[in-house]
C-alpha cells in the first residue's frame, strides 16, 4: 500500500505539474499569436503572425501551419494530463484509506470489521 501511495502522488504532482506547462504553454502562444513557435526561423520574409508564416529555406521547419497545429495537440494534452491528475489523486485517496489515514478511513475499518 506503500507503494501504491507514494507512486500515485508522484504521478500526481508530475500531471499537475504538466497541466500547468501545458497551460501556460497554451497561453502564451494563443496571447503573442505563435510568434514564438518561429522564433527559431532567422527569415524577414516571415510575418509577425504565426497564422500566416509561410514556409523558407531559413527555417528548420514547416511554418505553414505550426500555430494550428500546436494548439490542436496542445489542447487534448492538457485534458488528458489533467484526467491523469484528477485519477492519481484518487488514487492516493484510496491508498490512504487502506492505510487507515484519511476521512474514509473510519468508516472503512468499521465497515470491514
Amino acid at each position: 500500500h506503500w507503494t501504491m501511495l507514494s507512486v500515485s502522488l508522484l504521478n500526481c504532482l508530475l500531471s499537475t505539474a504538466c497541466s500547468v506547462g501545458l497551460a501556460l504553454a497554451i497561453a502564451l502562444t494563443v496571447h503573442g499569436r505563435g510568434t514564438h513557435l518561429v522564433r527559431g526561423c532567422n527569415s524577414s520574409a516571415l510575418p509577425a503572425d504565426a497564422r500566416t508564416a509561410i514556409a523558407t529555406n531559413d527555417c528548420p521547419f514547416n511554418t505553414t501551419r505550426i500555430y494550428d497545429t500546436a494548439l490542436a495537440l496542445w489542447f487534448p494534452s492538457l485534458l488528458l494530463a489533467a484526467v491523469e491528475a484528477v485519477l492519481s489523486g484518487r488514487c492516493c485517496l484510496v491508498a490512504l484509506v487502506f492505510q487507515g489515514i484519511g476521512p474514509c478511513a473510519h468508516s472503512y475499518g468499521n465497515e470491514q470489521v
